[in-house]
This record gives structure tokens, C-alpha cells and sequence, in this order.
């Protein structure tokens, strides 16, 4: 068994010292730091502080190796949908804990109505029922490790049609997509 609680500090955006002064009691920044990596036993007892202080179920704090995660593939910005260096995992709602894994854009620009710090969570479609997302938001891969999200508005044999959230940007054409990724729900810190 593997721990989240780097995963899951990092979603939240605490440092491991933030985390530590928010542990009741308090405790150290290298305590947290040994138990993520797992130089220290994870005990039940260090679960319930860890979990409190993120504000999650202690069980969230677990997963198994073969567990399939949700992962932040791209990153909105004003030029469009960018790739990330390397995927990071999201923090899956405990509502959406069964069934496949669904994909997250993160949102670090205004960009049309999604704002900075916006998730756009997106369920990957077979890209033969591409018409059930007609009009929707969509995320879709590139060639070259690239990726094109905004509103499905055109879908002609092969070809993908979508007009990027950005006011005045032009319909993006996508080839034979690998997959289509569907918006189903939009996470907004307040």
C-alpha cells in the first residue's frame, strides 16, 4: 500500500510545514515529510492526525498499487490547452470513486467562463459517440503530445471540430482522435 499524502497536500496547496502546524497537535515538517515518503510507519493514529488536518476521510490517504487515478493531463492558459510535463494526480470527488478514472484540465488563466484554479473534469468518450457531445466542452488529443479543448461543434468522418472558450480564437480541426474527453463537471474554488 502507497499513501496520497503528498498528493493530496500538494492539491490542497500546503507546504509539508503547513501541514504539520495544522496536525492536532502540532508536529514537524520532517515528521510529514518521513511519513509521505515512507521512511516512518503510516499507524492509524498518524491517519486520523493527517486526514483532519486535510480535511479528508483517513481511508483517502491510501491506495493500492494497481488503483488507477485521475490525472491533470493538460493546463488551460489564454493560448489554449497546454500540455503538462508530467501528469499529476487530482483529488477525485468521493462521489465519482467507482468507475473508470476520469481526466482533469487544470485552469491557470481567465480564459472565456473558466477562471484560475478552475478543474474541468472530463470523462474520456469512444470517439464513435462523439455525437452525445455535440456542443460540449471537450478535450481532445494532438499530434506531438498536444491537446485541444473547447466546444464540440462539428464532427465529419474523421474530422473533430472544436471552438476554443477564448473570445476571438478560431475552430480548431482535429484528425482521427485517439479519444474525445467529455466535460461533465467543473470544480471552482470560492
Amino acid at each position: 500500500m502507497l499513501n496520497r499524502i503528498r498528493d493530496i497536500r500538494k492539491a490542497k496547496g500546503l507546504t509539508l510545514a503547513d501541514l504539520a502546524a495544522a496536525c492536532d497537535p502540532p508536529t514537524t515538517a520532517q515528521t510529514i515529510g518521513r511519513l509521505e515518503t515512507g521512511m516512518r510507519q503510516l499507524s492509524l493514529a498518524w491517519m486520523n492526525r493527517i486526514a483532519a488536518a486535510l480535511g479528508v476521510e483517513p481511508a483517502s490517504l491510501m491506495r493500492t498499487e494497481a488503483g488507477e487515478t485521475a490525472q491533470i493531463v493538460a493546463e488551460l492558459v489564454a493560448s489554449g490547452a497546454q500540455a503538462l510535463a508530467a501528469p499529476r494526480e487530482a483529488l477525485l470527488p468521493s462521489e465519482l470513486a467507482d468507475g473508470p478514472a476520469p481526466l482533469v484540465l487544470a485552469v491557470s488563466e481567465s480564459v472565456g467562463e473558466y477562471r484560475p484554479g478552475d478543474l474541468v473534469w472530463l470523462r474520456p468518450l469512444d470517439p464513435e459517440d462523439a455525437a452525445s457531445a455535440i456542443n460540449r466542452d471537450c478535450l481532445v488529443p494532438r499530434p506531438g503530445g498536444r491537446f485541444a479543448f473547447g466546444r464540440l461543434i462539428d464532427r465529419k468522418g474523421t474530422l473533430v471540430g472544436l471552438l476554443p472558450p477564448g473570445a476571438g480564437q478560431k475552430q480548431v480541426v482535429v484528425d482521427n482522435p485517439a479519444w474525445i474527453a467529455l466535460a461533465f463537471m467543473l470544480v471552482r474554488p470560492l
